[in-house]
């Protein structure tokens, strides 16, 4: 369901939204993309600082257990 929405927007703004547009795009149309793309650019830089976070309060005993595993190879 759309909702009709009144924003202000600097003037550069506007230029680079209708540079961004596609052929045949209209400028709600593109503001919408464009947000759409930076809404999950940044869901995903969320989610990566959530594993990194993760990875990196386990990092002795990865790093442990990566030694392990390497101990046991064979030199070529």
């Amino acid at each position: 369901m759309k909702l009709k929405t009144s924003i202000t927007l600097d003037k550069e703004v506007v230029a680079a939204v209708e540079r961004s547009a596609r052929k045949g795009e209209s400028r709600s149309e593109t503001i919408e993309r464009l947000l759409r793309l930076s809404l999950a650019a940044e869901a995903r830089a969320e989610r990566d600082k959530l594993d990194r976070d993760l990875i990196n309060a386990h990092a002795d005993e990865l790093n442990a257990e990566a030694a392990d595993v390497l101990a046991y190879q064979v030199e070529l």
